[in-house]
């Protein structure tokens, strides 16, 4: 509940500030110090062989960045950020927890196979606009990096039996994950990709075959303050 309430105040303080400006000014000079929140569609990428691809899926993020200017005109700069992250994915592939030792198998008679993740993100970008201290609309492209350190995972399903089964925090699930960003567009609003990198679970297997599992998601993202 503390995890779901901080992120609640974290998305009503992006909200609260959609109608400022999108520059702040500092003299001739100008920073885009911004709040961003995301909204994007998820997959699951790599699966294995035995899993297919995951039902209806999606992910919210929202958090501070912190610019820093590379020119003089201040079109071109890095910015250093932290966020929180909510994951909500509709999956294939049947988990569960014995004796702290994580079990993964293919069961198609499971049904509501959900896992969730409330995360710490830690972007850093690298920023190219055609803006200036005075002009508030403008094209962006925006490329970099995302860190992500899970606070909390859940994995749930029910059997066949209507048996309802959950598991909190799996001993394989990899806590800290990193994956490259991509936002590009116009104004506040901007499309938005993260292609993830290293895989959701350490050193798990199916039946033999390794267990790459990365994230793909795909939204749009508002840059805002």
């Amino acid at each position: 509940m503390k995890i779901k309430a901080a992120f609640l105040c974290l998305l009503f303080t992006v909200v609260n500030s959609f109608a400022q400006k999108d520059t702040l000014q500092l003299g001739d000079r100008y920073a885009e110090d911004q709040l961003y929140i995301s909204i994007s569609y998820s997959q699951l990428n790599e699966q294995p062989s035995l899993i297919s691809k995951s039902n209806f899926s999606y992910a919210l993020s929202a958090g501070f960045l912190k610019d820093i200017i590379l020119n003089k005109q201040g079109s071109v700069s890095f910015a250093a950020g932290v966020g929180f992250g909510y994951d909500y994915f509709n999956h294939k592939l049947k988990v569960d927890e014995v004796n702290t030792s994580t079990i993964f198998s293919s069961d198609n008679t499971i049904n509501n196979n959900i896992f969730k993740t409330y995360n710490l993100e830690f972007p850093l970008e690298f920023r190219w606009r055609t803006s200036n201290a005075k002009k508030y609309n403008f094209w962006r492209v925006y490329t970099g990096v995302k860190f992500i350190y899970n606070l909390q995972n859940t994995f749930s399903y029910t059997d066949a039996n209507q048996q309802n089964f959950k598991y909190k925090n799996l001993n394989a699930y990899n806590n800290l994950q990193y994956g490259l960003t991509f936002s590009a567009g116009y104004d506040e609003f901007n499309v938005h990709l993260f292609y993830g990198l290293s895989p959701i679970f350490k050193d798990a297997t199916i039946n033999t075959e390794a267990i790459n599992t990365k994230i793909l998601k795909f939204g749009l993202i508002y840059y805002l303050l």
